[in-house]
């Protein structure tokens, strides 16, 4: 009988056990979940967990769809569980009956379809024998593949479904809502940064003369890949990349994203050509001992460039990495947030034993990696609209927003020769929005559509009040109602609830909670002032209460 090994000791993150809590209470009264949380920040570690409270129901199987992700996972199933997952993945069976069978199975959904007759190797196995089944990366889920093994498992009225990813792509968001009921926990990478649990991102762009997107096409959603590959393998193009790349990174240990085999390997030519020996390359197929090789070689710093094809955005973690070369530009936010997100993680050792985020921030500002810059080509996007690192920190932003830190960003960097700070750009691009609102609401006092009177003739909107812009709304939570508790705060709070999302009933919460934080006006203050012709964003709560007690022995005019 397989019996189990002493599990590690492993202290979950606050967010860990916040996570691990919001997906057994979704579990409970719903079929499925998903977490979401962004690269660096431990889902294997999460999901471990999980299928450790539920093998005592019955077996879990948790499927990737590639080996070096299922590899990752059976380490870390092992090292929390105690148990060793039997493995499904190509030569590997796994046991399905007697003594010697794993509580765990890993594998791949590839090797769930093939196989068995033409009817997969799922059929192996019995749906009712599992209690739970993981989705690794389940931002795939969407495809046939998946829903079709999702569909055989969840034959089993009692089976869980549990995914996890880290920030999808909108159109991934709209797919995965319909496949998963409830979103048990989500956390950013802006989040993560905030905590101190990833490094910040600096991004800078680079103009490279005779670059021009403008006539790649676009195929599902992103750019064509034989399009992005005749614009980046020029000669002209290649050199363009590759001596910025040289120059900007110095000796610093640098991971670069190419479109195709032949970019990579003219890349690497031409890096080899300015430092003899720092660059190599990887792609899909690449023999997978040679790249187990080639991939120890690199987190050993035995060469400094390692230039990969659609090898190293997912399950692959190197906190070493300093720099991430944008070789190849993407209209997707998922695959740009997979690239970003190799090079977030601290320096290991660094940030478990502190107690705060400011604690873990210091730290990370203190080591030999304070940072990560993110390197974006830019050339002429045509009618394109490319993704940068303000797109996948800018989540809690309006688009508008987002989209002015996004211009602002590569003006600065391209112009001054060095990278910003994408969060500063993001709160500064936040301000410049808000000062032109402001400014605006002045014009039409002085032409004097008063305030007062807006209010009186309309619904209060909360968001005027607050002075902060709707941010924007994931396809998940599309349609979404508040939730009971959410309703109450609110309603407590004088907020009109009618017509509220759940994502914007949240920003409104999580902003009265902040302005009361500091000390700021409550929101029925805030509405009281703004009717008659205050602006109330710095206006303290005991000042909004004696300009109010004057307002009110004043008849309701304003004082001064």
């Amino acid at each position: 009988m397989i019996s189990a090994q002493a599990p590690s000791a492993i202290q979950l993150r606050p967010y860990q056990q916040e996570a691990c809590a919001g997906i057994h209470s979704q579990l409970r009264t719903n079929r499925s979940t998903l977490l979401i949380v962004a690269t660096g920040l431990g889902k294997t570690v999460v999901f471990s967990h999980i299928a450790g409270d539920y093998i005592s129901r019955g077996r879990v199987m948790v499927l990737a769809h590639r080996e070096e992700l299922v590899t990752q996972a059976w380490r870390s199933l092992k090292r929390i569980t105690g148990y060793e997952p039997d493995m499904e993945m190509g030569e590997w069976q796994a046991q399905t009956y007697g003594v010697w069978q794993s509580p765990i199975v890993v594998g791949t959904i590839q090797t769930q379809i093939a196989g068995f007759g033409g009817q997969g190797r799922m059929r192996k196995f019995d749906p009712a024998d599992f209690s739970l089944l993981v989705i690794d990366e389940a931002h795939h889920a969407a495809a046939a593949s998946y829903r079709e093994v999702i569909g055989y498992y969840t034959c089993n009225p009692n089976l869980k479904v549990l995914g996890v990813t880290a920030t999808p792509d909108r159109a991934d968001e709209r797919a995965l809502g319909g496949i998963f009921q409830t979103v048990a926990f989500e956390m950013d990478i802006r989040d993560g940064i905030d905590g101190g649990w990833l490094v910040p991102v600096e991004q800078q762009s680079v103009d490279v003369e005779g670059l021009d997107y403008s006539s790649v096409r676009t195929t599902a959603g992103d750019l064509n890949g034989a399009d992005l590959a005749r614009v980046l393998e020029f000669e002209d193009a290649l050199h363009g990349i590759a001596s910025p790349t040289v120059d900007l990174c110095g000796d610093r240990k640098t991971l670069i994203f190419a479109a195709s085999l032949a970019q990579a390997e003219r890349l690497c030519e031409i890096l080899n050509r300015h430092k003899p020996d720092s660059a190599d390359w990887v792609h899909g197929g690449t023999p997978k001992d040679k790249r187990r090789e080639l991939f120890e070689r690199y987190a050993s710093r035995q060469f400094q460039y390692l230039v990969n094809v659609g090898v190293a955005t997912e399950g692959f973690d190197d906190p070493g990495i300093q720099v991430v070369v944008m070789a190849r530009p993407t209209k997707s936010r998922s695959l740009y947030a997979q690239m970003a997100g190799r090079g977030t993680r601290p320096l290991p050792g660094l940030i478990e034993d502190r107690e705060d985020a400011q604690q873990r921030q210091a730290a990370i500002l203190a080591s030999g990696k304070p940072c990560v810059e993110i390197i974006d080509f830019v050339g002429n996007c045509g009618r394109h609209k490319l993704v940068t690192s303000a797109d996948i920190l800018g989540g809690r932003y309006s688009d508008q927003i987002v989209d002015r830190a996004k211009k602002n960003a590569e003006r600065k960097s391209a112009d001054a020769g060095k990278p910003v700070d994408v969060i500063e750009e993001l709160e500064e691009a936040e301000r410049q929005i808000e000062e032109e609102r402001r400014k605006a609401e002045e014009a039409a006092r002085r032409s004097h559509l008063r305030v007062r009177a807006k209010y009186s003739t309309a619904k209060v909107n909360p968001f005027d009040v607050l002075h902060i812009e709707p941010c924007r709304e994931p396809a998940w939570h599309k349609d979404r109602q508040p939730t009971p508790k959410q309703v109450a705060f609110l309603e407590r709070s004088g907020v009109d609830v009618a017509g509220l999302s759940f994502t914007h009933a949240r920003q409104i919460i999580d902003t009265i909670i902040k302005n009361r934080e500091d000390g700021r006006c409550s929101f029925k203050q805030a509405q009281v002032l703004s009717w008659h012709g205050y602006d109330p964003r710095e206006i303290t709560f005991k000042q909004a209460r004696t300009i109010i007690n004057e307002m009110a022995a004043n008849g309701w005019r304003p004082i001064g």
